[in-house]
């Protein structure tokens, strides 16, 4: 498991661009070493705008978008097309607009696919296997990012605090009864976070900053599941100042732009 790096930046909208950039140049580096990537895309306001400023540079054009499998670490289990639900989002942000293989895209189904919560859960959890390598050993592919929003109470894709899916083995459950709507969501569980090379967790907002602390100064990851989101070579905290703003000043590396 990494040490976590931090990095702040001024407001919510230059960390979105600082972020795509960033990701741009992970992707196109992980393409040039193995031939394909795999991303782990989040929703919310954060993640939405991270792929929107993606879409927006035309930097984006050095990606493969066709030899880029994509992934969700959480959806919320509503029908196809559902705005409410992270893959409408991002298609609108970002998918939409760069060629991707639809092969490559996973999106984790929803009531419209005559399946449950349970079987949709279950089924993801088989792509992920058929897509995962020997050399990943495991049954997820080795994500070369995952990205991760933070929520006010610590949460993590849809891990939420003290609940049961933090506890789950298998790669993908399903979330009933989750304190913030809707109740019913399927996410990948910790050990398939952890499969990933990098972690990168996304937080603006003043009202994500005691969230944060406690994620970077030793809160158990029951408590606090972003305390015990990382990745295998490495995790990043990006944040905005406000995000940031409860967090000992030794702990932030590089305080950008």
């Amino acid at each position: 498991m990494s040490v976590p790096t931090v990095l702040v930046h001024r407001d919510a909208g230059v960390l979105a661009q600082a972020v795509a950039a960033r990701l741009i140049t992970r992707l196109v580096d992980a393409q040039a070493a193995r031939g394909s990537a795999h991303l782990v895309l989040t929703g919310g306001g954060m993640g939405i705008a991270t792929l929107a400023a993606v879409a927006a540079t035309p930097a984006r054009d050095a990606v493969d978008w066709r030899r880029l499998d994509i992934w969700w670490g959480d959806e919320r289990f509503l029908p196809a097309g559902d705005p409410e639900r992270n893959e409408t989002g991002a298609r609108q942000a970002l998918l939409d607009q760069v060629g991707v293989d639809p092969a490559r895209v996973h999106p984790m189904a929803g009531p419209d696919s005559g399946l449950t919560p349970e079987e949709s859960a279950a089924w993801y959890a088989e792509e992920l296997a058929a897509a995962a390598r020997p050399e990943d050993h495991g049954p997820v592919p080795s994500f070369d990012v995952l990205l991760l929003g933070v929520g006010p109470d610590g949460h993590v894709a849809s891990l939420f605090p003290e609940m049961p899916a933090l506890h789950d083995e298998r790669p993908v459950t399903a979330v009933h009864g989750s304190p913030k709507p809707p109740p019913t969501r399927i996410t990948l569980t910790r050990p398939s976070i952890a499969a990933a090379r990098e972690v990168w967790l996304v937080a603006a907002g003043a009202d994500k900053a005691t969230a944060v602390h406690l994620a970077l100064q030793g809160a158990g990851p029951i408590q606090v599941p972003a305390a015990g989101a990382r990745g295998r070579a490495g995790t990043l905290f990006m944040l905005d100042r406000a995000a940031a703003g409860k967090l000992p000043a030794s702990l932030v590396r590089s305080a950008a732009r």
